[in-house]
This record gives structure tokens, C-alpha cells and sequence, in this order.
């Protein structure tokens, strides 16, 4: 006696539909903004090499070697926020973008040029320098820490003026978040500026108010643009149907 088997006909998965290319310029946007995070450990591995006697000392250096990775990151992320928003955001207001670009290199050169001193630090303490290296250690800290002021306290409020307005005039994300980087950077701007001017100081109590604003609008647009994408606009159609000819126009 034979047996037949019945099976039911498979049913054929629906193909993926294609990641859009302003979707996908958003994610990598995003992922850039929130790995700009990365750095907030750095005050504290940084707190031995702030010390007077840090030249002098001896032991491991791999809290600075570690604070320098974290910088280095968050200054080639700097360059991708630029890279992966300024295609769509040119659509906007082009010459706005290009500031936002440029203001964002800068932000990322100076935190270069930190790490250079930073690491010039360690440098002089392994070199076994005598007493008289203290003063340069010191000049170094202090170099250090005004380039920390100006690419981790003026950039970004300039950095939030400028893709805050482009945001808002364009409505790719939610209102209130470029809202948010519009309030906070004036706040850091002013602060930033009493503090070159010794009226604060730049690591005092009151920094971190100051800059909570420009943080939340910098943390809300990471996850925004992760997560969500820009908001369904003419730009990202035009930026889409931009994208679709060019590859139409290569695989020719």
C-alpha cells in the first residue's frame, strides 16, 4: 500500500524592499552622532595627567593612551556627522551646510591637535625629564585644555546654530529637537566665551549646565535619525530621485 504525502505550496517571501538612499545617509548620520558619546570618560582618565607632578611620576599610562583612542574617535565621527548630512542638507540652504561642514572639521582638527599635546605629555614622562620638564608638562596640559575649550565647548555651539537651522527650516526631524540645539547653543556659546575670558572657568560647576542643551539636541538626534530616519520631505525625495538616476546612469 502506498502513501502519498501532501504538502502545502510555499509561500514565496515578498522581496526586501530596497533602504532608501536619505534612509540610509540617516543611519549612518546617527550611528556618527551617538559614537561622538564615546568620549565622556575622557575627564576622568585624563585627571592623573592634570595633576603638577604627572611629568615626574612614573606608573602605566594607559588611561591617556585610552582618553586619545576615545578622542580620535569622536573627531573622525565629527568628520562622518558632516559627510553623511551635508548631501541632504544642502537641499535646504547649501551655504549653511558648507558651514556646518567646515565648523565640523575644525571641531575635529582641534580635537586632533589636543591629543597631539596630550600625548606629547606622556612622551615627555617616559623620557625621564628632570624637574625642569614640569613647566613644559604644565604648558602642555594648558595648551590641551584651551583646544578642549574651543573644539568641545565653541564648536559645537556654532555646529548647533547651524544644522539647528537647517533642521528647523527643513522639518526633517521633529521641531523640537533642533528647538532644543537652538535654545542650548547660545547658552554655551556666552559661557564658552567668559570662560576664554577668565570671567568662569571652563571645567567649573557651571560648565555642565551650560552644555546639558547642546548634549540632549546632539544624544535625541543620534537616536532620531538611528531609529527614525528624516521625516518624509521634498528633500528626501529629491535627494532620493537624485540618487536613483545617478546609479541608473552608472549601471548604463
Amino acid at each position: 500500500m502506498s502513501t502519498t504525502t501532501l504538502t502545502s505550496p510555499r509561500t514565496p517571501s515578498k522581496p526586501r524592499t530596497p533602504m532608501r538612499a536619505s534612509r540610509k545617509q540617516s543611519l549612518a548620520a546617527g550611528i556618527f552622532y551617538l559614537l561622538t558619546f564615546v568620549s565622556i570618560p575622557t575627564l576622568g582618565l585624563y585627571s592623573n595627567a592634570h595633576k603638577a607632578d604627572f611629568v615626574l611620576g612614573s606608573g602605566p599610562d594607559s588611561s591617556v593612551y585610552i582618553g586619545a583612542v576615545l578622542e580620535m574617535i569622536v573627531a573622525l565621527t565629527c568628520i562622518g556627522t558632516a559627510i553623511a548630512l551635508y548631501p541632504v542638507v544642502k537641499k535646504q540652504t547649501e551655504t549653511l551646510a558648507i558651514g556646518f561642514v567646515a565648523t565640523r572639521t575644525l571641531e575635529a582638527a582641534s580635537i586632533v591637535a589636543g591629543v597631539a599635546f596630550m600625548l606629547s605629555l606622556v612622551s615627555l614622562r617616559q623620557s625621564g625629564a628632570g624637574a625642569d620638564a614640569a613647566v613644559t608638562g604644565t604648558v602642555l596640559v594648558g595648551m590641551y585644555d584651551k583646544l578642549f575649550m574651543l573644539s568641545q565647548s565653541l564648536m559645537p555651539s556654532i555646529n548647533g546654530i547651524l544644522l539647528g537651522t537647517l533642521m528647523y527650516r527643513s522639518r526633517l526631524v521633529p521641531r523640537i529637537l533642533p528647538t532644543i540645539g537652538l535654545i542650548g547653543a547660545p547658552i554655551l556659546f556666552v559661557y564658552t566665551m567668559l570662560a576664554v575670558g577668565g570671567v568662569v572657568d571652563n571645567f567649573g560647576p557651571a560648565a555642565g549646565p551650560a552644555a546639558l542643551l547642546i548634549a540632549v539636541w546632539e544624544l535625541s538626534l543620534g537616536i532620531y535619525l538611528t531609529f527614525k530616519g528624516f521625516k518624509p520631505s521634498p528633500i528626501t525625495d529629491a535627494f532620493d530621485a537624485e540618487i536613483a538616476a545617478k546609479t541608473a546612469a552608472f549601471a548604463r
